[in-house]
C-alpha cells in the first residue's frame, strides 16, 4: 500500500468550502437567536396612519393703511378742501402727473365726478380735448359753465388705478364727504368705476340712477360712461344725452 501525504490545512478548508458550496450552501449563519416575528405593539405602532398634515393657519393680512388720516380733520368748506386735495401727503398717488383740484361753487345745480384729470391738465381740471366736450354738454343741458362744479375721483391721472384697493383704502368716504361739502342739486357720474365706491352697483343704474346720503339730504346722481369714452363714442354720448333727459323730466327722486 502506498503512502498517501495527509492534506495540508488549507486544503482541508478549501475541500470543506467546495462541499458546503456544492451543497447549496453559500452563507454563514450565527447561532443568536434573531426577532424573526415582530413586536405585535410596535407593529401596530408603525402601521397606524400618520395623523393628517393640518395646514397651517394663514396669517391675518395686515390693515389697509387708510387714505386721508382721521375723517375728523377733513376740510369743512370746499376752499380748504381744495388746498387740502393737492396737500394732503396719503392723497399722493405717486403719478408723474401733477394733482388738479375740483372747480366750482358749492349748492351747485349740478356737479359732475369724473374718474381722474384729464393727461393734459396741468393747473386747472378739464383744460384738455375732455374738458372741451364738459363745456358743450353742459351748456347744453342749459347751464353755464362756471355754474357747474367740476371734480375728479382721484387727484391725478393715472393709467391703470387700483380701484379697488383705493376703495379700501377709503376713497369713497372722501369721495362722499367732497359731494356733503359741494351739496350739488345733481351729481353726474361720468366713469363705471366711481359708483362702487359709494357702495352702489352700476350693473342696477336706471333712468333716475341712485343717491348719496348726506347730512343735508339725499343727492341724486346718475351714471355715464367716462369722458374719455364719451369723447371716443359719439353713441354713447347720444345714449348720455337720452338718459339726462329721462333723469331730469322725471325729477329727482
Amino acid at each position: 500500500m502506498e503512502d498517501r501525504l495527509s492534506p495540508s490545512l488549507a486544503d482541508s478548508i478549501s475541500a470543506a468550502m467546495d462541499w458546503w458550496r456544492d451543497a447549496g450552501v453559500d452563507c454563514s449563519f450565527e447561532d443568536e437567536p434573531q426577532a424573526w416575528l415582530a413586536d405585535p405593539v410596535e407593529s401596530e405602532r408603525a402601521e397606524a396612519p400618520s395623523a393628517p398634515n393640518r395646514p397651517k393657519p394663514k396669517p391675518e393680512a395686515a390693515p389697509v393703511p387708510k387714505i386721508g388720516g382721521d375723517g375728523g380733520n377733513w376740510p369743512q368748506d370746499l376752499a380748504a378742501f381744495r388746498n387740502w386735495w393737492l396737500e394732503e401727503p396719503s392723497l399722493d398717488l405717486r403719478a408723474a402727473t401733477p394733482r388738479i383740484a375740483m372747480r366750482g361753487p358749492a349748492d351747485a345745480p349740478l356737479m359732475i365726478l369724473v374718474p381722474m384729470p384729464e393727461a393734459e391738465d396741468t393747473e386747472i381740471l378739464f383744460s384738455g380735448p375732455q374738458g372741451m366736450l364738459m363745456n358743450s354738454m353742459v351748456q347744453a343741458m342749459g347751464f353755464a359753465p362756471d355754474a357747474v362744479c367740476l371734480a375728479a375721483a382721484l387727484p391725478r391721472h393715472m393709467p391703470v388705478p387700483d380701484w379697488a384697493g383705493l376703495s379700501d383704502a377709503g376713497l369713497g368716504e372722501i369721495l362722499r364727504h367732497l359731494v356733503a361739502l359741494a351739496r350739488p342739486e345733481r351729481l353726474l357720474v361720468l366713469g363705471r368705476s366711481i359708483p362702487p365706491l359709494f357702495g352702489h352697483n352700476p350693473a342696477q343704474d336706471s333712468p333716475q340712477g341712485f343717491q348719496i346720503p348726506i347730512d343735508s339730504g339725499p343727492v341724486p346722481a346718475m351714471v355715464g360712461y367716462a369722458p374719455e369714452r364719451l369723447l371716443q363714442q359719439p353713441r354713447l354720448r347720444a345714449g348720455l344725452w337720452r338718459r339726462w333727459l329721462e333723469w331730469t323730466d322725471h325729477g329727482s327722486q
